[in-house]
């Protein structure tokens, strides 16, 4: 069976939410809790922590050491070096990127994205390129050797900090694949940018993980119709709210490259 190892990205730099990860839920660290979830899947065989070697994340360095969490530290900035250079001592065949602020990941989900990408002979599969699942459940599996060719060849700026979006710029040369919900729920928001999201996180666990420790999505579904005033918590923030800066990185790369 073909490798396929997680990479999850994380930093306590966010600006928004300074040292997120570590935030507690239920006396865990938040990183810690999403990798307990993804360790329910069963079609990744490890998953690797990646973070920077700026001095901002050797708490996190530490946690990660303490609880024989494999973790990297690479580039800062340079996201899509840090995510290869995490992955290649595994010499997988695939790469699941994943980000530290989704600590709702479903690993089913998950999972079935990986079969998806492995049936298809996918170069790269995602579940939010265009996006239906809640906002939170993000998952993209990409071929290793597509990756290393984006590694050399990307120089925008939103390229680098991104790490897919060379490949999906470049449909010429790589097949794409896309899962999608059978409902349209990207509007709901479960990731975790603002304080606003950690305290509609830490509810959700609050109310489920004592009873249901592997609660999965429909879980979280049915406690959101029970109680439609969670979503309230954070529904004033819209997805994908970075990618402005990204776009203004781009132009400016593109202007004094000209």
């Amino acid at each position: 069976m073909a490798s396929v190892v997680g990479i999850l990205q994380a930093r306590l730099s966010s600006s928004r939410l300074p040292g997120k990860v570590l935030l507690p839920i239920l006396g865990e660290p938040m990183l810690f809790r999403h990798l307990e979830r993804l360790r329910r899947s069963t079609e990744m065989d490890r998953v690797v922590v990646a973070t920077s070697t700026d001095p901002s994340d050797d708490p996190l360095a530490a946690a990660c050491r303490q609880r024989d969490v494999p973790c990297f530290r690479g580039d800062l900035h340079d996201v899509l070096r840090r995510v290869v250079d995490a992955a290649r001592p595994y010499r997988p065949d695939a790469v699941v990127r994943l980000t530290g602020d989704c600590p709702l990941a479903d690993p089913a989900l998950v999972d079935d994205l990986i079969r998806y990408f492995r049936a298809g002979s996918y170069d790269y599969a995602s579940n939010c390129f265009p996006p239906t699942f809640p906002d939170g459940l993000d998952a993209e599996v990409v071929r290793f050797s597509s990756l290393e060719e984006a590694y050399r060849e990307a120089v925008l700026p939103s390229h680098r900090e991104h790490v897919t979006p060379f490949l999906r710029a470049h449909l010429e040369r790589y097949r794409i694949g896309h899962i999608s919900g059978s409902v349209d729920r990207s509007a709901m928001r479960w990731t975790v940018d603002e304080p606003e999201d950690f305290e509609f996180v830490r509810q959700v666990y609050e109310r489920l993980y004592p009873t249901t420790p592997e609660f999965d999505t429909p879980d979280i579904l049915d406690l959101l119709a029970r109680e439609p005033a969670l979503q309230a918590i954070n529904a004033r923030f819209t997805r994908n709210e970075g990618s402005h800066a990204s776009r203004q990185a781009d132009a400016e790369y593109l202007s004094r490259n000209a």
